[in-house]
C-alpha cells in the first residue's frame, strides 16, 4: 500500500490554506447560479456565459481538491517547540553572503514560501541546501542567476 507523504506547513499556513477552502466552497453555489443563468439563455454551443462559468466552476473544483489533499496531508510544526543547532523545516536561519552581509530566511512549506518576506520552501534549491547545516557550516546553492556562497551564521526557531 502506498504511503501518503505528510506536507509539513507552520500553522499559518494551515490557517491560509482553511481560508481559501472556505472562500471557494462559498463561491461554488454562486457559479452554480451562473450556469443556469446561462443555460436560460438558450443554444448553448455559442453561450460565452456558460462556457466561462463552466470552465470557473471546474477550476473552482480542481482548487478544492487540490486545497482539501494538502490539509488531509498537513503536518503542522511550531518553530517555538523545536531546538537544536541543525537547519531544520520551521527555523530561522541568518546567512551571511559574499560580501558578509546577513541575510535572514525561514524555512517553510511550499504552500507559505515568499522570498520576498524571507520565507523559502524546504524544497526550494537554498531550503534543500541548508536542511541540516549548522553555524559556520559553508553553503553553494546554484540558483538561475548562477551560483551563490553562504556561511550560516546564526540559527533560530522564533
Amino acid at each position: 500500500m502506498a504511503t501518503v507523504e505528510k506536507m509539513p506547513m507552520l500553522q499559518e499556513g494551515y490557517d491560509t490554506l482553511t481560508a481559501d477552502l472556505k472562500r471557494l466552497k462559498t463561491e461554488r453555489p454562486q457559479i452554480v447560479d451562473a450556469i443556469e443563468e446561462a443555460r436560460a439563455h438558450g443554444d448553448l454551443s455559442e453561450n460565452a456565459e456558460y462556457h466561462a462559468a463552466k470552465e470557473r466552476q471546474g477550476q473552482i473544483e480542481a482548487s478544492i481538491a487540490d486545497i482539501e489533499d494538502k490539509l488531509s496531508r498537513a503536518q503542522i510544526i511550531d518553530p517555538r517547540d523545536l531546538s537544536g543547532d541543525k537547519v531544520v523545516f520551521g527555523a530561522t536561519v541568518t546567512l551571511l553572503d559574499d560580501d558578509d552581509k546577513p541575510v535572514k530566511y525561514q524555512i517553510v512549506g511550499q504552500t507559505e514560501a515568499n522570498a520576498k518576506t524571507g520565507r523559502i520552501s524546504y524544497n526550494s534549491p537554498l531550503g534543500r541546501a541548508l536542511i541540516g547545516r549548522k553555524v559556520d557550516d559553508e553553503v553553494e546553492v546554484s540558483v538561475p542567476a548562477g551560483d551563490r556562497y553562504y556561511v550560516v551564521s546564526k540559527v533560530e526557531f522564533i
